[in-house]
């Protein structure tokens, strides 16, 4: 069993709501107090870590972030920085694409930093995988942005084991992270274990074996998307929405967190990431944060079997 990921926590507080709009308007005053907001209320229930990428709201989720690092000079030091790099927006008449050319990381990361007013990114991951990189380019680039110090620890975001053992033979730093969608409304990455040997393996999708690669290789797992948009916790009357709801009542907790329960629950050490913006909803995470996991055995699974709406093979 591993632990969340180094110098995470329990969860994370994922950015991507912040800085406004996704065109290139820039942000407003409203944005950064709408960030404020958010960012403090994480704080409140205890989360440390913060989750960037450098496409979210094109740069601006960063910005606004950085303002509100210059304005509260001791925060820095308080937190943990995490950003992602390698994918392109569409631009024009070019499409969106993968980028982890050597130049492209080394780039992207600094323009990272100035937008975030800081040094150094605690954790760096890379955010997708892209079929013309160059694994040794790749080690070039992550070794030099650790020797500079802009970068203390590296991961990988949406990879399988395939892709990160072969990343991990070139590289000369460790990757301690995989960020991968994860949720009780999202769970092929938990259905891979159980439909081994059955006809609806093939459809599952998700690459066999790979959260039990990162647990074996000490690489911690970060689910994004893990209220599942809300989905068993907005108050519609649906089985696993209600069965959520009795297992909170029982608990002395909220829907939220029995949702984020159910991912920590399992012993490969998943660390959510909470990316709602509404403060109300963040402070609901917040046993998420500061309590041990509350399910039993017999709970994860009937969670489990609720959701998938049909019985374990």
């Amino acid at each position: 069993m591993t632990g969340p990921p180094a110098g995470t926590g329990r969860a994370l507080y994922g950015c991507m709501g912040l800085g406004g709009s996704w065109d290139d308007s820039a942000y407003t005053a409203a944005d950064v107090g709408h960030a404020e907001a958010a960012v403090g209320a994480a704080l409140d229930a205890g989360i440390t870590a913060f989750d960037h990428a450098d496409i979210y709201r094109r740069g601006k989720s960063e910005a606004v972030f950085g303002e509100l690092l210059a304005a509260s000079p001791g925060l820095r030091a308080r937190i943990t920085l995490q950003s992602k790099c390698g994918i392109r927006l569409p631009d024009g008449e070019r499409p969106g694409l993968y980028d982890l050319r050597g130049p492209t990381i080394v780039r992207r990361v600094e323009e990272s930093l100035a937008r975030l007013r800081t040094d150094t990114l605690d954790v760096l991951l890379l955010h997708r995988p892209d079929p013309l990189a160059r694994p040794e380019e790749i080690a070039g680039a992550l070794g030099s942005l650790h020797r500079q110090g802009l970068v203390r620890r590296f991961g990988v975001s949406n990879m399988s084991a395939a892709q990160i053992a072969r990343l991990r033979e070139r590289l000369d730093v460790p990757l301690v992270v995989n960020q991968l969608e994860m949720s009780l409304g999202h769970r092929a990455w938990v259905e891979d274990g159980v439909l081994v040997n059955t006809a609806a393996s093939a459809g599952n999708g998700f690459p066999h074996g790979t959260v039990e690669y990162c647990a074996a290789n000490g690489i911690g797992l970060q689910a994004w998307g893990a209220l599942a948009r809300g989905r068993f916790t907005s108050g519609s009357p649906t089985p696993t929405g209600d069965l959520v709801r009795a297992l909170a009542e029982r608990k002395g907790t909220t829907p939220e967190t029995i949702v984020l329960w159910w991912l920590q629950r399992h012993p490969a050490g998943i660390a959510p990431v909470i990316g709602t913006t509404r403060p109300a909803r963040i402070a609901a995470c917040r046993d998420a944060v500061l309590r041990e996991p509350g399910l039993t055995h017999e709970e994860w699974y009937e969670l489990w079997i609720s959701a998938r709406g049909a019985p374990l093979p």
